[in-house]
């Protein structure tokens, strides 16, 4: 074998497979890397046989790779020399001239990016997260799902039927400001009318979620002379994207019946809420606390911004109807999502208020991304019309209402140190810590012992003194894991 042959070979011998993922995808993976960095130059790719000897796989797996990538015209074969990389892939490599650009410009003075900032988002408190929480054994975290409780085989089947010559055409065009008129039926027959809410196609506008719904508000219709009231504690990401608009941000005060009316709210023009269950609280508005929160919305012309954000999985029999349904002026904006009902990963969500504002709201959302994927929006469309979407969402109702059970009888037998908050159908538990304990000392120490929970703190605006309160969601942590899991940060508090 000659010196280019070794090489080659050597180069392969690196190639590490992981499990969960297809030989053959791995392999043309890496060689398709090799291919565009030019490792393999001008010489002969080892043979088939040589390949899958020395990576200890299937010849057939190699074959396989050897001749997609050939259709694809990234490999030659040459008669009784071998396989080749394509001397027009060669030709179409560009990392020289990139090299000798970078090489051109190593003496330029750095762009001062700071002096130029207008805003500084980085500086935007967040709640932060472990990115390896999937790693955790008792992952308490709020709005992230089971991935094995993700309806896998339905969805793949409606993204395959999208994919098919009887759908492509209704997605692969550029629908420039449109929605896909199917998904907004849908969203209409099977989200809105369950929420006690009518509303015209011209009255639905699909964004990428919840919090792109609130950035086309923020930017249409707030600015500096805007004052927003937002729930104290509440949605933060909600408090700095009215903030970067430039609008004033009112604490609204809370009472056991969701948002406080009257006094607080005389100054606002837009107040933001989450009466189904408050966010973080999981309060439920009570009914009649919506009716004078809409009258007062009249009387002090205020407009109200209704986050529903888990409606869809509220086990609940007969959950309050939304404030949208109880509108009949125009209001109230309703923003929902698919985040908790299916994945967060989707970002399909959408927008209902009068036509009006939804007219200048999609001409808003052109100048940003024209609209939603469209392959997604027709893979959800058909997902919900041939009846998956209901079925997934009463199973995982049946399975969060186990759930909330298993976390309430935890809670009260290993954490009764801890005052307990939490309305049935909610989708996690907001605790306040006993005296002397706080957030940061408690996360640090329960993730010592693979116990990930959030801090509460930075769900307020104006921290309180000397309360600190955790946040536990329940929807990604396996059920059989969450007695055991809450037995286990009761002692990690008791130690502290």
């Amino acid at each position: 074998m000659n010196n280019a042959i070794l090489s080659n070979m050597d180069l392969m011998m690196n190639i590490e497979f992981v499990a969960n993922r297809s030989l053959q995808t791995q392999l043309r993976e890496k060689l398709v890397y090799f291919i565009r960095q030019g490792q393999f130059g001008e010489n002969a790719l080892p043979s088939s046989r040589r390949m899958a000897q020395a990576l200890k796989i299937s010849r057939n797996t190699v074959v396989a790779v050897y001749d997609g990538l050939m259709d694809e015209g990234y490999l030659i074969s040459r008669d009784r020399r071998g396989i080749f990389v394509n001397p027009q892939v060669l030709d179409d490599n560009w990392h020289g001239l990139a090299a000798d650009s970078r090489e051109s410009s190593e003496l330029a003075l750095p762009v001062n990016w700071q002096g130029r900032l207008k805003i500084q988002p980085s500086s935007y408190r967040t709640l932060e997260k472990d990115p390896h929480w999937m790693d955790y054994p008792y992952p308490f975290i709020y709005g992230q799902v089971q991935p094995e409780e993700f309806p896998l085989y339905q969805w793949r089947d409606c993204s395959r039927q999208a994919q098919g010559k009887g759908h492509v055409k209704d997605w692969v065009e550029d629908y420039l400001d449109a929605d896909n008129k199917e998904l907004v039926m849908h969203i209409r027959q099977q989200v809105l009318n369950k929420r006690g809410i009518v509303a015209s196609d011209d009255q639905v506008l699909i964004t990428l979620g919840t919090q792109n719904s609130l950035s086309l508000l923020a930017n249409l219709l707030a600015d500096n002379t805007t004052t927003v009231g937002v729930e104290e504690p509440g949605y933060l990401d909600a408090r700095h994207i009215f903030q970067q608009a430039k609008a004033s941000i009112s604490p609204l005060a809370l009472d056991q019946d969701g948002v406080k009316t009257g006094k607080q709210l005389n100054d606002c023009d837009y107040v933001f809420v989450t009466p189904s269950h408050q966010f973080p609280t999981t309060v439920t508005m009570s009914l009649q606390r919506r009716k004078t929160l809409l009258q007062q919305a009249k009387a002090d012309d205020f407009i109200i911004i209704e986050d529903d954000y888990e409606s869809e999985v509220n086990f609940l029999t007969k959950p309050l109807p939304a404030l949208k349904s109880l509108d009949n002026s125009g209001r109230v904006i309703y923003v929902g999502s698919f985040s908790k009902a299916l994945s967060p990963g989707l970002r399909i969500g959408y927008l209902v208020a009068d036509a009006q504002l939804i007219k200048q709201l999609r001409a808003l959302r052109r100048l940003s991304y024209r609209h939603a994927p469209a392959n997604n929006q027709q893979t959800l469309a058909l997902f919900m019309g041939q009846g998956f979407y209901e079925s997934h969402v009463r199973r995982m109702r049946g399975l969060y209402e186990e759930k909330w059970q298993l976390m309430q009888r935890g809670l009260e037998q290993y954490l009764p140190n801890c005052e307990l908050h939490s309305t049935p159908g909610s989708f996690c538990f907001w605790l306040e810590l006993p005296t002397g304990l706080t957030c940061q000392t408690l996360i640090k120490r329960a993730a010592e012992k693979g116990i990930f929970v959030e801090a509460g703190d930075a769900l307020f605006m104006h921290p309180p003194k000397d309360k600190y309160f955790i946040r536990l969601g329940f929807s990604a942590i396996p059920k059989e894991n969450i007695l055991e899991g809450l037995k286990a940060l009761g002692k990690v508090i008791k130690a502290i």
